[in-house]
């Protein structure tokens, strides 16, 4: 089993979502975060005023999917999470040792 996060722009959520349901995701966790990367921010005028957005709004996706669907997982985030431009987000792959369904006690990649 792996843990795929995948930090992308807000707009392109439920896009990825439709297309992670359909590529066979079962489950995800979506966080709504801050942060920067490459563009180390920006800057915006409002009201004749220019200032300095220094953590742009993201959204984290987090599944925990079987080993032989994280290329599939992976490849369908890129496809549709990708603008072109500058801050389209990072996937990280993590191993997952374990996995247990509070509800019935499910175990490994039944749980999931």
């Amino acid at each position: 089993m792996k843990l795929i996060i995948a930090t992308i722009k807000p707009f392109k959520l439920e896009e990825v979502r439709e297309a992670l349901t359909a590529a066979g995701a079962t489950g995800m966790m979506v966080t709504e975060i801050k942060g920067y990367g490459a563009q180390s921010g920006h800057t915006e005028i409002y009201r004749g005023a220019e200032y300095a957005v220094n953590f742009v709004p993201k959204v984290r996706i987090e599944l925990v999917v079987a080993d032989a669907l994280v290329e599939s997982i992976i490849s369908t985030i890129e496809a549709t999470a990708k603008t072109g431009k500058i801050g389209d987000g990072k996937i990280f792959v993590l191993n997952v040792e374990e996995a247990v369904r509070v509800r019935t006690g499910e175990t490994g990649a039944d749980a999931i």
